[in-house]
């Protein structure tokens, strides 16, 4: 079993504790030998289920304070056990993560409901296909008329594309230029000229697609916070949800050090386990030490969020940048430890070293952390 000291650190309390026993008790009963071949109907079923056993209840929140440190565990646990269900998991928050911030009092009534009870898949249509980083470039128009918006245009990658029933989608409105004219709208797909263009297919199954909207009308009561104000409302969710990418990242890397260490005490060679080798050993330091810098560095995000602080963006973008390149290199080298078989298909770290991968390109590519941080820091001297 993964490493729980870490459970003891003064960033949690005994509620985080006890629910992180209780999603590691629930992931051992549910999560072994699930079908990826399917990726829709798994995704679907394990929203249910993850509804059914309450956890989706901290996807959301009427009062506006998600709890990240909940999120975090939930996404660590997940993840070490299997990708999709922790894709599963993360998408209802990400979905939902405007409405929780920045909804009316009707739209988190109408919606959180039914996402929590894993009634209702959600997905978040950021990315077009001109503007994946660059989010103030967003083409996709909403145009007033009357009580209504007229969107049209495309998003791509977007997550539980084509089975999501509600979509945060971000629209330019035209309130100013780059940033400044985007707003935020709460779309379902039974609207009038929505279109699932096409489904995307990627080294580690899940749903995925190209959306397309054609003169679709939703109401002016459908959009999140006002008009102009889409940017920094995409902005505070992702402060809080790349935290949670990193702790994803962290559960990976977790399970590749587990799997890496049962391989090295088991697997002999020259009639003596490969643990007694000195550069083995020093694969397993390197990964250990990895896998406490991120984790220090996930949940010190997630807890000065949790302690009230208005934005942790250079918390969060260090976090998620450190995680993902870091478990990459772990997961790499429980690969590489596992000889011929870390590559076959269906071993352990061959799902892991195939998960990964989109973590270090989703929700900010590491380089866009890289100047995230930059510029962070630099402000920070700079008013100082």
């Amino acid at each position: 079993m993964s490493d729980q000291s870490f459970l003891h650190w003064p960033f949690f309390e005994d509620r985080h504790r006890a629910l992180a026993a209780q999603a590691e008790d629930w992931a051992r009963a549910h999560l072994g030998g699930l079908d990826h071949g399917d990726a829709d109907a798994t995704c679907r079923d394990l929203v249910a289920a993850l509804g059914q056993a309450g956890f989706l209840q901290h996807t959301g929140a009427e009062d506006g304070r998600l709890d990240v440190r909940s999120l975090c565990l939930m996404r660590e646990v997940l993840a070490r056990h299997d990708g999709l269900a922790d894709f599963a998991f993360a998408m209802q928050g990400l979905g939902t993560g405007a409405a929780s911030l920045f909804g009316t009092a009707e739209q988190k009534a109408r919606w959180l409901p039914e996402t929590r009870a894993g009634r209702v898949i959600a997905a978040f249509a950021l990315t077009e296909p001109h503007s994946g980083s660059d989010v103030a470039n967003s083409s996709l128009s909403a145009v007033a008329d009357g009580d209504d918006y007229v969107l049209n245009g495309e998003k791509t990658w977007i997550s539980n594309g084509g089975i999501a029933g509600l979509y945060t989608l971000f629209a330019r409105t035209g309130e100013g230029p780059g940033a400044k004219g985007l707003s935020c709208f709460l779309i379902t797909p039974d609207m009038a000229g929505f279109e699932v263009a096409e489904r995307l297919d990627t080294i580690a199954p899940h749903p995925l697609a190209r959306l397309r909207l054609v003169d679709l009308r939703v109401p002016k009561s459908a959009m999140i916070g006002a008009p102009g104000q889409g940017f920094a409302i995409a902005m505070s969710v992702l402060d809080v949800f790349r935290a949670t990418v990193a702790a994803a990242a962290l559960g990976f890397a977790r399970r590749a050090l587990d799997e890496a260490l049962d391989r090295v005490t088991t697997r002999r060679i020259g009639g003596a386990p490969l643990i007694d080798l000195q550069m083995v050993q020093g694969h397993i330091a390197n990964m250990a030490l990895d896998v406490d810098a991120s984790a220090l560095l996930v949940y010190r995000a997630a807890w000065a969020k949790d302690s009230g602080a208005a934005r942790v963006t250079r918390e969060a973008a260090m976090a998620k940048l450190f995680a993902t390149d870091q478990a990459q290199q772990v997961i790499d080298c429980a690969v590489q430890l596992h000889g011929g078989d870390g590559v076959r298909s269906g071993e352990t770290v061959e799902r892991l070293y195939r998960e990964i991968r989109a973590l270090r390109i989703y929700e900010g590519a590491s380089d866009v952390q890289r100047v995230v941080i930059a510029r962070q820091t630099l402000a920070a001297y700079q008013g100082g």
